[in-house]
């Protein structure tokens, strides 16, 4: 045994119970000091894990909830960060509470939440299995750089990961090109067709502020057939080519979108179904994501369970083909995704954004070779973390903690708040400090025009945090009705007038930036008794 080893991870563990007992978190500071004291600590005691890495722009927190949702109904004993602590010395807390002096566990499986920033240099210290992509969009200036740096961070730690398997958003051409001419396996998601809600098209137009208006080989400007937001959608550049690849795990349709919940229909593919060279196929399948499978001439037919069936059963073989059968027949171009079964999802999360983080959740237990029935169940089940979405019930009445942190995001958090049917108090809290991102400049890329169609709905709007002003100023040049805004810095206060205006029934919203979300949670803690945000 190393000695040095074995001293830096006790000082680490007596570091986390003393910060537990006093409040603190103990979630970087621990791992910080181990590799202060041990700098290969992280290296070493990792070595031994099969490691789940998500990383991307918006959605990293969710998503790897939910796959670890979909571990857990698959009987995976794994350890995560669950705090967020996405970054080396809480990459390293969160391997430290999990194993001996002697740096062994007997838990085998780790997924991790990892900064795209960090992504690049966490590489050199832990080599991941499975890489998910979540998205790229502009995001703090200031400490990200720009768009196309943090994609080649990105890149840059996927090449020094040469083993692992990726799951990439096939909507997003910044995130698909990640896995374009790969010789690895690479499975995508994305939606399969124009997002609708009920018999409308809700995808978004282009905007000035799109992120990714020209494509990344040649510099032409993208087509789309659809967009869903953003620059996530279906494209194809006009001149060299380069478009969205086929999707392994596909959303066919969004048919309900509420405050609460989503319902959809999606396309998992069995996980032997013919992308890859195939030993049972004769002749076997070209290689890539756009084979053909020379013996399978139904190709593109996709099988949906009828309407009073529960969940995906073994149906009857075709005659013809061979392929098992269940409900009604439907076509899918080959070209935007693979055939397979389709299950009716009710996503336990609202937004369309969160569709996405589901799809990215769903196709990572599809690269694991889990099944789609019980990915399907940890949809359902799963629960909101820290900040996100999260819910808190009082005396018949619901605050809901919502995350912001750039224009993209905050667009789709003000796209849910359209589906809510009741009144409501609004509460944006802006902070400007490192985490959050010092220029707040950004706030002016958001469309909070859109409030407009609901301020009806508004009955109070609560401005608070270090930029509350610039926040009000915002609001005033969207065209909001001013006398429903105030500026209200003491959180304590806040919280309190606002439930006090808030009937039974209806919804208080807060929506913080990072560290804005952190200290008010804290007073939320205290209010209603909540579980700490480390666990």
């Amino acid at each position: 045994m190393k000695i040095r080893l074995a001293f830096s991870i006790l000082v680490a563990k007596l570091t986390i119970k003393l910060c537990r007992l006093v409040q603190w978190g103990g979630t970087s500071l621990p791992g910080k000091l181990a590799r202060k004291i041990y700098p290969d600590v992280l290296k070493e005691i990792a070595k031994n894990f099969s490691i789940i890495m998500v990383t991307g722009t918006n959605g990293k927190t969710t998503t790897t909830r939910i796959i670890g949702q979909i571990l857990y109904e698959n009987k995976i004993d794994y350890i995560t960060n669950r705090s967020g602590a996405n970054l080396a010395d809480g990459i390293t807390t969160t391997f430290i509470e999990a194993v001996s002096l002697k740096g062994k566990s007997s838990t085998l499986t780790a997924l991790l939440e990892v900064d795209e920033a960090a992504f690049k240099s966490i590489t050199d210290l832990v080599k991941p299995d499975t890489v998910v992509v979540t998205n790229f969009f502009r995001d703090q200036l200031d400490r990200y750089g720009e768009l196309y740096t943090t994609l080649n961070n990105v890149a840059s730690g996927i090449h020094k990961s040469p083993k692992a398997r990726l799951v990439l958003n096939a909507d997003d051409s910044l995130c698909a090109s990640l896995g374009r001419e790969s010789d690895r396996e690479v499975i995508y998601y994305g939606f399969g067709t124009e997002f609708t809600h009920g018999d409308k098209a809700v995808g978004s137009k282009e905007t000035l502020n799109s992120d990714a208006t020209f494509c990344l080989f040649c510099r032409s400007k993208y087509r789309y057939e659809f967009r869903s937001y953003g620059h996530l959608g279906r494209f194809r550049c006009p001149e060299c080519g380069y478009e969205r690849p086929v999707s392994h795990v596909t959303c066919l349709s969004v048919d309900k979108l509420t405050s609460s919940n989503s319902e959809i229909r999606v396309i998992i593919p069995e996980k032997n179904t013919c992308r890859d060279s195939a030993d049972t196929c004769n002749p076997p399948c070209s290689p890539g994501l756009n084979a053909v499978c020379a013996e399978n001439p139904s190709y593109g037919i996709i099988h949906e369970p009828d309407e009073n069936q529960t969940g995906f059963q073994h149906p009857e073989k075709d005659n013809q083909t061979g392929q098992q059968l269940t409900g009604t027949k439907h076509l899918i171009q080959p070209d935007i995704a693979l055939p397979g079964n389709v299950y009716q999802v009710k996503v336990n999360l609202p937004g369309l954004y969160n569709i996405y983080n589901a799809l990215a959740a769903a196709a990572c237990g599809y690269a694991l070779g889990l099944p789609a029935e019980n990915s399907v169940k940890a949809l359902e089940s799963f629960e909101c973390g820290f900040g996100r979405m999260e819910t808190i019930n009082t005396s018949g009445k619901t605050i809901k903690l919502i995350l912001v942190k750039n224009p993209t995001g905050f667009d789709q958090v003000i796209d849910y708040l359209l589906t809510e049917e009741k009144n409501m108090q609004l509460a944006f809290l802006i902070n400007d400090k490192t985490a959050d991102g010092t220029d707040i400049s950004w706030l002016w890329d958001v469309n909070f025009e859109k409030l407009q169609a609901i301020q009806d709905y508004i009955e109070n709007i609560y401005v608070s945090g270090i930029r509350a002003e610039d926040m009000a100023v915002r609001l005033k040049y969207a065209d909001i009705y001013t006398d429903k805004i105030s500026i209200q810095k003491d959180y304590n206060r806040l919280i309190d007038t606002a439930l006090s205006r808030t009937a039974e029934g209806n919804c208080f919203y807060i929506l913080p930036t990072y560290t804005a979300m952190l200290e008010i949670r804290k007073v939320l803690k205290k209010k209603f008794n909540l579980k700490e945000f480390w666990k």
